[in-house]
């Protein structure tokens, strides 16, 4: 979501293709469906926006267009009571939200409320607000995540250090190292070499899902992945950080292989680890709506979307899912799609089917 609001694109939207879901959400009056479609009433020559408080008409007298221009040319006028003519509610606002998150991407040091606030003709108060309910996260917070990005991106592309770090927008080499290893979880003349100098131990072993590695930095835990080859699972880890140190973990470390693996055979346990979590602002949100859902509880891709206050954010949110690599950690197994089926899964299907009825059963 906030990434595409920062590049001004639209985001993704639950569909509403056919007249029977459009019905549905007529009489849920569903606010996320407002945009896609227009009701009209033949007995009042109206239409209207899906989510309208009018009240409910009868199925047989309501016809379904695609936008207003074509329920105009039908011969219907528009609702007084919702205003189906003007600009979906909030539009405006998401337009300045958006605004305001090219500004900060696009400034060289990260501006302040004031300045923001200001462009967006808010209070600080208020633009603090609107900002957080329309993008889950601070300013402060989505200025420091996207200039992670900008700094990951800048160390692989350019020929120093330094070059990198003015080019994030760091002004002094002492605020660039004392923010930089916490972005990144490392050195960043380490990440810059593909992970050179820094240290990643593991430790692979079997459950009844399979093969299993759990591997962590200094910071926590940063991969655990299931599957049926143990050399392959150490490959992937690999290509992520071809040039660190890995070491097999010692006994200790082994412990924590044997409390993952113990969750995954018991789910009543919790999997109270330290973890080095990395992604996008957004997907830490999600990541982090994830982690409430409680063993034994599913949820579908558009309630989770409302969990994190974005319901038109369906698929960015399934895609933040998917780009999880924590499994069982971050329980991105107990989503499901909106029909109630069983999605694709990183690990594959039949593990979250065995993983989900272990937690049922619980």
């Amino acid at each position: 979501m906030i990434e595409a609001m920062a590049h001004g694109t639209e985001t993704a939207r639950p569909h509403f293709a056919s007249d029977d879901a459009r019905w549905r959400a007529l009489c849920d009056r569903d606010p996320a469906a407002d945009g896609t479609f227009f009701y009209a009433v033949r007995t009042t020559g109206v239409y209207c926006r899906p989510s309208c408080g009018a009240r409910r008409p009868n199925r047989e007298n309501v016809a379904f267009y695609d936008s207003r221009e074509a329920a105009r040319r039908a011969g219907f006028r528009p609702c007084k009571r919702c205003r189906p003519d003007a600009p979906v509610p909030g539009a405006e606002q998401a337009a300045m939200i958006a605004k305001a998150c090219r500004m900060i991407e696009s400034a060289e040091s990260e501006p302040s409320l004031e300045s923001l606030a200001g462009a967006a003709g808010m209070s600080r108060f208020h633009f603090h607000r609107v900002f957080k309910a329309a993008t889950g996260v601070t300013p402060k917070a989505y200025a420091a995540a996207r200039r992670a990005e900008r700094l990951r991106s800048e160390l692989q592309r350019s020929d120093t250090v330094t070059e990198a770090a003015y080019g994030a927008g760091f002004n002094s080499s002492g605020r660039f190292y004392a923010a930089s290893k916490p972005m990144l979880g490392m050195h960043p003349k380490a990440f810059r070499a593909g992970g050179k100098d820094a240290v990643i131990r593991f430790a692979l072993g079997q459950c009844s899902l399979g093969a299993i590695l759990v591997a962590a930095t200094e910071r926590g835990v940063c991969a655990i992945s299931l599957g049926d080859d143990p050399e392959a699972l150490l490959r992937e880890l690999q290509d992520r950080f071809p040039k660190a140190e890995m070491i097999g973990g010692d006994r200790d470390f082994e412990q924590l292989v044997a409390k993952v693996v113990g969750f995954i055979e018991q789910p009543t346990q919790s999997v109270d680890l330290p973890l080095d979590i990395r992604g996008t602002a957004f997907q830490q949100r999600v990541w982090a709506a994830l982690a409430r859902i409680p063993a034994g509880k599913t949820l579908s891709y558009s309630e989770l979307a409302r969990h994190v206050g974005m319901p038109s954010a369906v698929r960015a949110v399934a895609s933040a899912c998917a780009a999880n690599k924590l499994a069982v950690a971050i329980p991105c197994h107990r989503v499901l799609r909106n029909d109630g089926a069983l999605s694709g899964y990183r690990w594959g299907v039949a593990r979250k089917r065995a993983l989900l009825d272990r937690e049922a059963r619980a």
